[in-house]
């Protein structure tokens, strides 16, 4: 008679909640709150663990961001709430090193970075992750909107259920081994309001806490403010031209400028509206053109994370889905491996506004399953 296989529990592990140690990535918001609370609740031996990124004396007066003081004091009050350790890390150094520092340099050299990725790539699923092993625990849960399913060759990244809070653009470069260790209870709801219901069903003090609008060290969105404070002369005047060179107007700084700005770009009396189409930082110039310049069916591609069972080199091509911004929908497109871990995608029909810095995801055309992707950049 065969022995009988250990019981999985609900975060998929051969033992019982009781001895099963979770570490819960809080930032204070009511999504990782929920995570931890729900987890309390079966009986996990939770550990929450909030991050302190940047500076929270200088931003206890910024609202709409993560990870700043008041957010630091909410995840405590959750903790307290349901009973279990929190505890919190001080990760300046690190997040300025490996987020804040990138980040500047992007914008400097005219690109169109996303932090939030780099954060969960070198901070949360890097850093905070191999604390989390430290601690004896046996997994880490997040309260981010994506979907980890068993497949026939072990875990696999997903879309989130709700295409609305589906967060896998922010997470194509969570790796294989990663996987295996980390945990997503909220990627299966069917939108933010059941997640609140939770908040509510727990009784925590953040169940109606907005959301975070803005990047955690961005106050306002005013990104060239903070680069100006990181690179003091960042913002040296030039030349907005058009396709031909030929000048158009003044600027005060490449970094005030993103691919496919149409506003504030103080030209007038023209028969068409102009967008950016290049920033180049050497001779800062901001080149402006038609829409039609915009744009762009073949996008290079560096730093590929690859999540399919077949290595990516195993074919010449790879016919998915892509998303060349988080708030598009996937489009169908050719994947071409090319050498010194590079890749190309062509994009069948053609898509306006791509910007180095900005990431390129894959996804399969005809399910919700995330192959990874890669990061934009301008090619040789």
């Amino acid at each position: 008679m065969p022995f009988d296989q250990p019981q999985l529990n609900s975060l998929g592990l051969p033992k019982a909640p009781a001895d099963t140690r979770v570490v819960v990535a809080m930032s204070g918001g009511v999504d990782s709150s929920v995570v931890a609370a729900q987890l309390a609740e079966e009986g996990y031996d939770v550990v929450g663990v909030t991050l302190q990124l940047y500076d929270h004396g200088a931003a206890l007066a910024k609202k709409g961001a993560c990870c700043a003081g008041r957010d630091i004091h909410d995840a405590r009050r959750v903790a307290e709430t349901m009973g279990f350790p929190h505890y919190v890390l001080d990760y300046e150094n690190t997040f300025r090193e490996s987020v804040i520092d990138e980040f500047a340099d992007a914008y400097l050299g005219g690109a169109t970075p996303v932090p939030c990725i780099r954060c969960n790539e070198r901070v949360k699923f890097r850093d905070l992750l191999e604390t989390a092993k430290d601690l004896d625990a046996d997994c880490m849960a997040t309260g981010h909107y994506i979907q980890r399913k068993i497949g026939a060759n072990g875990p696999e990244l997903h879309k989130a259920a709700d295409p609305v809070r589906d967060q896998s653009y922010f997470l194509f470069s969570t790796t294989g081994e990663q996987l295996d260790y980390l945990r997503f209870p909220l990627g299966h709801l069917a939108d933010k309001a059941a997640t609140r219901a939770l908040a509510a069903k727990y009784g925590l003090p953040v169940a109606d806490k907005p959301d975070s609008q803005d990047i955690c060290f961005v106050p306002n969105g005013d990104y060239a403010a903070v680069i100006e404070k990181l690179r003091p002369g960042a913002g040296e005047p030039g030349a907005i031209v058009d396709m031909e060179g030929r000048e158009l107007a003044r600027h005060e700084g490449v970094i005030h400028y993103t691919i496919g700005q149409r506003r504030g770009l103080g030209i007038g009396g023209l028969s068409e509206p102009l967008y950016v189409v290049k920033l180049d930082p050497e001779s800062r110039q901001v080149v402006v053109g038609p829409k039609s310049e915009l744009a762009t069916r073949l996008v290079p591609l560096r730093e590929i994370n690859w999540l399919g069972e077949e290595p990516l080199e195993s074919r010449a091509e790879w016919h998915i889905g892509v998303k060349v911004r988080s708030t598009r929908p996937p489009r169908e497109a050719i994947l071409r491996p090319k050498p010194g871990g590079l890749a190309e995608v062509e994009l069948l029909t053609p898509e306006e506004g791509v910007s180095p810095g900005q990431a390129c995801v894959f996804y399969d055309l005809d399910g919700t399953r995330v192959f990874g992707g890669g990061w934009i950049w301008r090619g040789y």
